[in-house]
């Protein structure tokens, strides 16, 4: 396996559909090698159709689909277009074979002589109890008295309300104390975005359309990217920051809590 089969007249091939949607989004080869973790030369070779380093097509198909959603694209048709492109999908090898050719023979099992010991001695213990409760004179033994319940159960108090939390003006509504709150709006246009916490871990990643809003809390650190900064606007601990930036401008941006607060 090298290169792909070429693409047909009505749909560009794998790779130029990845590069395309990369150059769309703004991004970098660098910058989804950095989200995806896949190395910059084998995005490269992949924008250019060449899968010979991937390490076959299971690991082709799974970089594709890291690629397609790092740009904002949905993967399965260009993971279909592959599969038809070299030889169809990977076929499933039965498992149940494998495991019945690997049965293994149980062992006889030897007389547990420690239990048996175990039991005879417990078997001695109840039978000499048995005899002492029932050999006091043959008299009937004593009936035990049912305890008498007189003491009344009380109600549980009721538990107070909670109370309602009081309306904020501000642009995040409650915003956790202690920690850092990043809103970002798509109020002039559309644009990719990727935020992480503080331990490296993915809020979220792709396009964030006109009209639309995330928001992303850490007790640490919210560390951003974005691919047209003047189409997005921030509000940091609930204070309005205005845009990102300039129209196509990539950023990167990290915010703590200490950053500017709701004034």
């Amino acid at each position: 396996m090298s290169l792909g089969n070429p693409p047909s007249d009505d749909r560009p091939s794998v790779g130029r559909a990845l590069a395309q949607a990369r150059l769309a989004a703004g991004l970098t080869i660098d910058e989804v090698s950095s989200i995806t973790r896949v190395r910059a030369p084998i995005v490269l070779a992949i924008e250019q159709d060449d899968f010979s380093n991937c390490g076959g097509d299971v690991y082709a198909r799974g970089h594709i689909r890291n690629l397609a959603r790092a740009v904002g694209i949905d993967p399965e048709p260009l993971v279909q277009q592959y599969s038809d492109e070299h030889g169809g999908a990977a076929a499933h090898v039965p498992v149940v074979p494998l495991y019945e050719a690997e049965r293994i023979r149980p062992e006889r099992r030897r007389p547990n002589w420690t239990a048996a010991m175990v039991a005879a001695i417990v078997a001695v213990v109840g039978f000499v109890g048995f005899t002492s409760f029932n050999g006091g004179g043959g008299g009937k033994p004593a009936t035990a008295a049912k305890p008498s319940v007189s003491a009344t159960t009380a109600k549980p108090s009721p538990k107070p309300a909670d109370p309602k939390p009081e309306p904020s003006n501000s642009a995040i509504a409650a915003v956790p104390a202690g920690k850092v709150t990043v809103k970002l709006t798509a109020d002039v246009g559309k644009s990719w975005i990727q935020a992480t916490d503080s331990n490296g871990r993915q809020f979220y990643a792709g396009n964030l359309d006109k009209g639309e809003s995330k928001t992303f809390t850490d007790a640490k650190k919210v560390k951003l990217v974005i691919g047209d900064a003047g189409a997005i606007r921030l509000f940091v601990n609930g204070k309005d920051l205005g845009p990102a930036g300039t129209d196509g401008q990539v950023v990167r941006l990290t915010f703590t809590p200490g950053d500017p607060q709701a004034g």
